[in-house]
């Protein structure tokens, strides 16, 4: 099979779907891999190790959309994108498309096949395509929301872990799985008092056994409203596989809090989970709504290329492998992970939102 591996096209977005390596594996299986040039240099991959390989160049988007069957590549495609796509493409990225129906409609009249790393799942409920993103955006949402926090930021000018002689700061995070875990665990390790809401009782005893400075809840509406009233910052991570996220902080909520807080929302590929949450770019990643600065930027494993091109390489080439078989549909994840085909939407959470 032909694989093409185009360029990341959204803004400041530095990732390549495959690394060198993984590209290694597909050549020595007997496949054409082709990339476009200087797709892997903000990931720290340099042409020059993509040809030793066997990768094949092409010069520009063109020419790569032209060769290829089976085009990956990290994010969803925006407009340009959109140009070279074709009917016979089968397309394998995060799309999101519960939040962008005119990215819906557009795919749906190129009449391809997508398959979304987001909607791959496992029998046992695991999302492994979306899992390694997640770790790293947890952690992102963090370390954003901690510089965020510093008064020449705009933020109350709080240090997060305090000292003797100060209170520490309170991180409340909405969801305790890949993201939301690793944001708690973060925010713990870093001196926080962390509260983390969740309604699965297994990760809510997880997230307790992070520490004294851990306390798991329900998130109750009225639980919730207080405990973000007094928080420093606060970090969405609220997923419903391949459909639109909650609102789960309303604008009451926000305005509630203290001027110079933070809200962090990693939910915004899915729409995001704060009512008003509205879509940023590392270009311009942050607003201000009833003085609490936001921070909703839709590829935040993107600031950090070289382990994001690592660790999605790892988690996507097995299935990148299955699906250049003739039999791939016969394999229930990847088959679970298309959202569109031949112009309509399969994927059932998807329908819902139509």
């Amino acid at each position: 099979m032909r694989i093409g591996i185009p360029s990341e096209t959204k803004t400041l977005e530095g990732r390549v779907a495959l690394v060198p390596a993984a590209c290694a594996d597909l050549v020595r299986r007997g496949h054409e891999v082709y990339l476009q040039s200087g797709a892997g240099i903000k990931s720290s991959f340099a042409d020059a190790e993509y040809e030793r390989v066997g990768v094949k160049l092409v010069p520009d988007a063109a020419a790569l959309y032209e060769v290829g069957e089976l085009i990956v590549k990290v994010k969803e495609p925006i407009e340009g994108d959109l140009k070279l796509l074709r009917k016979h493409h089968l397309l394998f990225c995060y799309l999101h498309l519960a939040a962008e129906p005119h990215l819906t409609k557009s795919l749906l009249d190129i009449g391809l096949t997508g398959i979304a790393f987001e909607s791959v799942e496992e029998a046992d409920g695991s999302l492994p395509l979306l899992a390694p993103m997640s770790i790293i955006a947890g952690r992102i949402a963090v370390q954003i929301g901690t510089h965020l926090l510093h008064q020449p930021m705009g933020g109350k000018g709080k240090l997060l872990g305090g000292l003797p002689s100060t209170e520490r700061g309170k991180v409340v995070v909405l969801g305790a799985g890949a993201a939301g875990g690793n944001s708690a665990a973060l925010a713990a390790a870093g001196g926080a008092n962390v509260v983390v809401f969740d309604k699965r009782p297994d990760r809510l005893a997880q997230m307790m056994a992070l520490g004294t400075n851990v306390t798991a809840l329900y998130p109750y509406e009225e639980y919730v409203a207080r405990e973000v009233r007094d928080a420093d910052l606060v970090i969405g991570a609220v997923l419903i596989p391949s459909a639109k996220a909650p609102h789960v902080v309303t604008a009451a909520m926000v305005k509630s809090m203290e001027a110079g807080s933070v809200l962090a929302d990693i939910s915004i590929d899915q729409g995001g989970c704060f009512e008003t949450s509205k879509p940023t770019t590392w270009k311009d990643p942050t607003y201000v709504v009833d003085g609490v600065t936001h921070f909703a930027v839709t590829n935040m494993p993107g600031a950090v290329p070289q382990t994001s091109s690592q660790a999605i390489s790892a988690a996507i080439l097995p299935y990148v492998q299955r699906l250049t078989r003739d039999n791939w549909r016969q394999y229930a994840p990847l088959q679970g992970g298309v959202n569109i085909a031949a112009g309509e939407i399969v994927h059932p959470a998807l329908k819902a939102n139509v």
